[in-house]
Parts: C-alpha cells; structure tokens; sequence
C-alpha cells in the first residue's frame, strides 16, 4: 500500500485538523453485522441510546472488552463508535467488541425479547431495583440500556424495559456519569 509523507501544514490542510499526532490514515468502513447475528450468541449486550459524548461512548467500549459484554447496539442517534474521539479513548476496542447500529425502540424491543433478552434500563426511577438486588439473580441473557448524559433514557426505551435498575448513591450524589455507571453495572452483571 502507498505511503505519503507530508509537513504538519500540509497534513493539516489535508485533514482540516492542525491535531494530529504525525500519522494520518484512511480506511474503509467495514460493513456492520445485523443486530440479530450478534444477539445469536451473546448473554450480554449493552444498548447506548442516544449517548452523544464520542468520550463516554469510547470509555464504555473499553469497559465491555475489558469487563465483558458479548457485544454492543448503538442506537441510530448515538454517537459513532468509529468517531476519532471514540476510538481513541477506547484505546482501540472499539475496533475489537462487536457491535451494530440498532433500529429504534419499536423495532429494537422484540428483536431483543425475540433473541432471548431481558432489557434492564439503568434508570434513576421510583420503582427501580438496586443493582446488587437485580444481579444477585440475574436473566441468562441481558440487555444493559443506558441514556445519554443529561436526559437519560427516552420514555420509549424505559416502557419498554423489563427492569428498571439504579445504583444506589451516597451523599447526595445522584447518579455517575454514564460510562462509569456502564462498568459499575457490567462488573455486577458479568458472568464467569
């Protein structure tokens, strides 16, 4: 394959970006596995809706390789995981766990319960179960839903859950921020 060489003006005007770290490279996009095939085999999937951060995205891949889940669905607004920003603070895993786009919530609710899942969204909500409680017994196969920063998980997603599922806070802190409280609820749900 060819490789160019080039001065940091000359990357830059290529790029559009004076940011870089030297090396700039183009490739193409692999094409995504429908959601089904990869629901096939897992027991742990995590579906960010609508999460726009690239950071938080990238820092929950990381999560799900090192902590485990079987693989991730992004929802059609969620920020893309092939985002420079994502890939970088994944430290790479975002080009390693298997994920998909996913459709909506009223296409995406029975391709999960059709492939065997329970969808537990993390919520901070009146009739939701503490995590440890919900872990302590958990489905063999989950759907962790996690919301954006902000405005958490759209009403579509939350009447649509089977569980709704909070992690107990202290001192008046209300809840962590979503990639945090990703890997808080893998660890706990993570199977041997």
């Amino acid at each position: 394959m060819p490789v160019y060489v080039g001065g940091d003006a000359l990357l830059a005007a290529v790029t559009g970006y004076a940011l870089h770290r030297g090396v700039v490279a183009s490739f193409e996009r692999p094409a995504l596995p429908e959601p089904a095939e990869l629901l096939r085999a897992a027991r742990r999937v995590v579906v960010l809706e609508d999460v726009a951060d690239p950071s938080n995205v990238g820092a929950i891949f990381r999560s799900v390789a090192g902590i485990g889940a079987d693989a991730v669905l992004v929802t059609p607004r969620c920020s893309d995981p092939f985002y420079r920003r994502a890939i970088r603070v994944s430290m790479g895993t975002v080009l390693q766990v298997p994920w998909t786009r996913a459709p909506a919530w009223p296409d995406l609710a029975p391709l999960l319960r059709g492939a065997g899942f329970a969808i537990a969204a993390l919520a901070l909500a009146d009739d939701a179960v503490a995590l440890r409680e919900y872990a302590a017994h958990p489905p063999e196969r989950v759907a962790l839903v996690l919301g954006a920063e902000g405005p958490g998980l759209s009403s579509e997603a939350l009447a649509v859950a089977d569980t709704r599922v909070v992690i107990p806070m202290r001192h008046g802190i209300d809840s962590l921020n979503v990639a945090a409280a990703a890997a808080v609820a893998m660890y706990a749900l993570a199977t041997p």
